[in-house]
């Protein structure tokens, strides 16, 4: 039998890459749609551009202790990619050079980066607010189970991804995994975070699992404060709801199940023009593991890196040039802008 092949002609109407999916006869996608940036010209008449740049978002690196099935990063135990000292020295030189007063960083799991630690110290002495995404369970892995005490001294701001407030997170992030969450979220809260305080907040992260919109924020919110609270005495400060991005592997999750059409056409169909003032892009750039710039982590995915007529690495940082720039957009976008928007 042969191996299917799926082109995919959503982007921007160009070949994008080729997955090779499962057994079986050739296949094509192709997806006929307004460009995103069409589509956002028609209601303003004017291409997405950036307001400021509030946040440097920083990627140290694509290797994570997990590999979940909705990463739109595909990072892993086996990715190499990794922020070198050097660049995370020019990023600490841009925080203290530039009107930028939180630092956002990512990863794969960040704290897997030898300079993560380090990059956190000087980002604060530079007077910056940090924020770290983390997925928990690595804050329960050997070497690393200093890192909540280190958070609280440095009033680090922690972003968690917690799929769900039930042990179904296993069933995206793997067997065991909710538990693990759970221990992590109650020595956070032991040491103080998630009750209120403003130097040490605790947010959670809500992904859908599987290719479907996301309810109300402020609903799924209070469902996972109420939940989370009455099962294991949790409490934390805001919920963040992200739509499934159609990249990374939820897009090829989309491509096996012969969904990828239809969950383009969902966001398509559920534009909503309000949310482009929102939009994050609007305000921050996005440090990729090796320094070039983008308009969003997504785009960095995708290897979209910033308009052309601006600096393309974090040592060439022009941040008036960066702060009025047209952002590169591509159909991928709709899912920020999809129903309540991505948050």
């Amino acid at each position: 039998m042969g191996i299917i092949t799926t082109v995919s002609r959503w982007s921007d109407g160009k070949t994008e890459q080729k997955r090779t999916l499962q057994k079986g006869e050739t296949r094509q996608v192709s997806i006929t749609t307004t460009h995103f940036q069409d589509r956002v010209m028609d209601v303003q008449s004017a291409p997405l551009m950036s307001v400021d740049i509030a946040l440097l978002q920083v990627n140290l690196g694509y290797r994570c202790n997990m590999a979940c099935k909705h990463c739109h990063v595909e990072a892993g135990p086996g990715r190499n990619e990794m922020m070198s000292g050097d660049t995370v020295d020019a990023v600490i030189e841009i925080l203290k050079n530039n009107p930028i007063h939180t630092i956002d960083i990512t990863g794969g799991a960040p704290e897997l980066n030898p300079h993560f630690s380090y990059l956190i110290e000087r980002a604060r002495q530079a007077g910056c607010h940090v924020i770290v995404r983390t997925n928990l369970t690595i804050l329960l892995e050997e070497d690393m189970t200093h890192l909540p005490d280190f958070f609280s001294h440095h009033s680090v701001e922690v972003v968690a991804s917690l799929p769900y407030y039930t042990d179904d997170v296993d069933k995206v992030r793997g067997k065991g995994t909710f538990e693990r969450c759970i221990k992590a979220l109650k020595k956070l809260n032991a040491l103080g975070y998630g009750n209120g305080a403003t130097q040490k907040r605790l947010n959670l992260v809500y992904n859908p699992a599987g290719p479907f919109l996301s309810p109300a924020q402020n609903t799924l919110e209070e469902d996972f404060k109420k939940e989370l609270h009455r099962r294991f005495g949790i409490s934390f400060d805001r919920l963040y709801a992200f739509t499934n991005m159609p990249i990374g592997r939820f897009r090829e999750f989309l491509l096996r199940a012969n969904g990828f059409e239809r969950y383009m056409d969902k966001l398509v169909h559920v534009f909503n023009p309000a949310t482009l003032n929102g939009l994050m892009c609007r305000h921050l750039i996005s440090v990729g593991w090796d320094g070039r710039l983008y308009d969003c982590d997504f785009n960095q995915m995708l290897g979209f890196t910033v308009h052309d007529t601006c600096p393309q690495h974090i040592k060439e940082f022009d941040y008036t040039l960066l702060s009025g720039r047209t952002i590169t957009a591509g159909n991928h976008c709709y899912a920020c802008t999809a129903g309540q928007g991505s948050t």
